[in-house]
């Protein structure tokens, strides 16, 4: 599969316990069930060809032969073009090791025994079963094929144009529950998917801490993990299994099959391997772990699978969920990340003020979001130091393109906060400006625009000089990644604490202050400047005194700018595969009627998506001087522009490889 994804597919069989012809057929039919899904890889249950639960059979020749018999069945059998890994007994050197066998088509890859074998409770496989420690061989002769063997192995997978996509290791239930799990091991040396063969019973919250256990193993491992476990067919005497199934990416689960089902099923995913490559790449932190695995080098064993023409064409389908508002989390998390955010903005402005022993706070009110967030911040964070709001001096500049609603707002809400209220129009000011640089009122160019943006700011510093205030800075996150601020004017404070946070998200950290900590006259407040338009109000309102300027129209949907910025910055992809996702996202008839920034996503089509992604590529890379000499602000999350340690680029670095991919979309 193209853009950088493997699909994966974690099986849980029918099972008959003891019955290796019935299980191997069983297998036989999900594999070509997984292959016509355009799966790459399907991993099976531990011990899936004999069943789990056999106990002193696994002492039975038969046992033993019958299942090398049926495995031998399924590769001679086999016509379907994926890699298996299945489970079975293996008797070697006169022991019996617990192992995975990895298969493509008529033939046997490898074999990764079981390594920490559990003697406790109801689990007794050291009774049958040894640890791949005592292996005295790391070759094994399976129906006349030299096979590796080894707690060790790395498959490594290539295109049918001998690219390399991908590698993967094994480890088998148990594994994982280890201090130190195989997994980390074959994470270091290269392996981007582990897969788990396990057999884990159901009780009262052991499947809750098992995902937990798989998400931070992912997590750590910085890879994806395939979990199997097999399920009703294997539930015998005091043990039940449910059936548990789970596909999981860098800590975030992107499957997880139906427990408690009579019937079998697989669970398909896409995961992201360019994705976690870049992670790792740009983790220092697990490059220098890889040192300490020198001593626990895998043996690589290269698995060239030749995917099928129709597998290496874009999926109709992907399985994996794409959040159109990255930013924005749904549920009960929306409201738990937009508490975390302010406390963090609080704090933060708290501990400059007191650093600097600032007498006041100024800032400049719009009635706009922005700013209203970032006087929402200042309000409270004076709660936070036992101090009167009206420390805070709130400024409206009215100028030649504030509507009634904008500037009502303001008022309102400066009013109901109970901060110092201060109107200084900016009218005249700029006409004496337009006069002194001999340029026309009626021309509402950049230079009509920006004259006003760094008047205000200029009242705004001289403001504070009076008052021994701090200035308040309101841009944030989305502006500065597409430049739209005012060079030394709204791109400029004395601290800025909206500069981490998207626009997409500014909207709910407004909606949550006014559901959590107003009144209802500052909520309805509050409410209307949400449903207002964004509008840098620079030119005059319409006939109806109705917003004219409205920035999305001139710059374009922040819920797709910020959709780019997330997969530019914080993942690395490039225009091809970030156009891809959001075409997924936001090109389907669905969307149509909605609003977006949030739950469900507006419609946009490929061409739409096409022009603004050059907008976005042309504007990143122009825009890069104004965010070289920020002010402070606090990083709230994991994207975020500060020259100080979050993005170093040089403001020259052109854009034309970037521009070049999106003009061939």
């Amino acid at each position: 599969m193209d853009y950088g994804f493997i699909r994966v597919a974690s099986a849980i069989p029918s099972l008959r316990v003891a019955d290796c012809s019935f299980n191997a057929n069983e297998i036989l039919r999900l594999m070509e069930e997984a292959s016509n899904n355009h799966s790459s890889i399907i991993c099976f249950p531990e011990l899936s060809i004999t069943g789990y639960t056999c106990g002193d059979l696994f002492s039975q020749q038969l046992i033993i032969e019958e299942s090398l018999n049926a495995l031998m069945w399924i590769t001679n059998n086999n016509t379907s073009d994926i890699i298996a890994i299945i489970g079975l007994p293996l008797e070697i050197d006169n022991a019996l090791y617990n192992c995975a066998v990895t298969i493509h088509k008529d033939k046997i890859i490898g074999v990764v025994p079981k390594t920490f074998i559990p003697n406790y409770k109801e689990f007794y496989e050291q009774r049958w079963f040894e640890t791949s420690k005592s292996l005295r061989s790391d070759k094994l002769n399976l129906f006349g094929q030299i096979v590796p063997i080894s707690r060790n192995l790395i498959f490594r997978l290539k295109n049918s144009e001998g690219i390399a996509k991908a590698k993967f290791g094994i480890e088998i239930c148990e594994d994982l529950w280890a201090p130190i799990p195989p997994s980390c091991h074959l994470a270091l040396s290269g392996a981007d998917i582990i897969f788990n063969l396990s057999a884990s019973n159901d009780i009262i919250s052991k499947n809750t801490y098992l995902k937990s256990l798989i998400s931070q193993q992912s997590a750590r491992c910085i890879s994806g993990y395939v979990y199997s476990s097999c399920g009703f067919g294997e539930s015998t005497q005091d043990l039940v299994f449910g059936g548990k199934a789970f596909i999981y990416e860098n800590g975030s689960m992107i499957k997880e099959a139906e427990r408690f089902q009579m019937s079998e099923q697989i669970i398909y995913g896409d995961i992201d391997v360019e994705r976690l490559s870049t992670e790792r790449r740009c983790n220092t932190t697990f490059a220098a772990s890889i040192n300490s695995a020198n001593s626990y080098l895998p043996q690589t064993v290269y698995a060239d699978i030749n995917l099928s023409p129709i597998k290496e064409k874009e999926p109709a389908e992907l399985y994996r969920t794409i959040n159109p508002h990255p930013f924005v989390p749904s549920g009960a998390a929306l409201d738990e990340r937009c508490e975390e955010i302010f406390s963090i903005q609080v704090m933060s402005l708290a501990k400059r003020v007191q650093h600097i022993n600032a007498k006041s706070l100024v800032i400049g009110v719009s009635g706009g979001l922005d700013s209203t967030l970032a006087l929402l911040v200042c309000a409270k964070t004076m709660d936070k130091l036992n101090r009167s709001r009206g420390d805070i001096i709130g400024i409206t500049m009215p100028g030649f393109g504030t509507t009634g609603r904008t500037y009502n707002n303001a008022i309102a809400l400066m009013n109901e906060l109970g901060v110092t209220t201060r109107e200084i129009s900016i009218v005249e000011a700029c006409k004496q400006h337009f006069k002194d640089i001999g340029h026309d009122i009626n021309n509402h160019d950049v230079t009509y625009e920006n004259c006003q943006a760094r008047e205000r700011t200029q009242i705004l510093m001289d403001v504070a000089n009076q008052e021994n205030g701090l200035v308040v800075g309101t841009g944030d996150l989305s502006e500065l990644a597409l430049g739209w601020a005012t060079y030394n004017a709204d791109h400029m404070s004395n601290y800025g604490v909206n500069c981490s946070i998207p626009k997409t998200l500014v909207k709910h950290l407004v909606v949550w202050v006014a559901a959590n900590s107003m009144d209802p006259k500052a909520r309805n407040t509050l409410n209307d400047i949400v449903d207002t338009p964004i509008s840098p109000e620079l030119t005059p309102a319409d006939e109806l005194g109705n917003i004219k300027q409205k920035t999305e129209d001139l710059v374009g949907p922040y819920e797709l700018h910020d959709f780019f910025l997330y997969n530019f910055l914080r993942l690395c992809y490039r225009p091809r595969k970030i156009y891809y996702l959001a075409r997924k996202v936001f090109d389907n008839e669905e969307n149509k009627g909605n609003k977006g920034y949030g739950g469900k996503p507006s419609y946009y089509d490929g061409e739409t998506i096409k022009k603004w992604l050059m907008v976005f590529c042309k504007r990143f890379f122009t825009q890069q001087f104004k965010r070289s000499c920020l002010p402070d602000g606090p990083k709230v999350g994991s994207v975020s522009l500060s020259p100080r340690g979050d993005w170093r680029m040089p403001s020259d670095a052109s854009y034309a490889e970037w521009i070049k991919e999106c003009e061939s979309l």
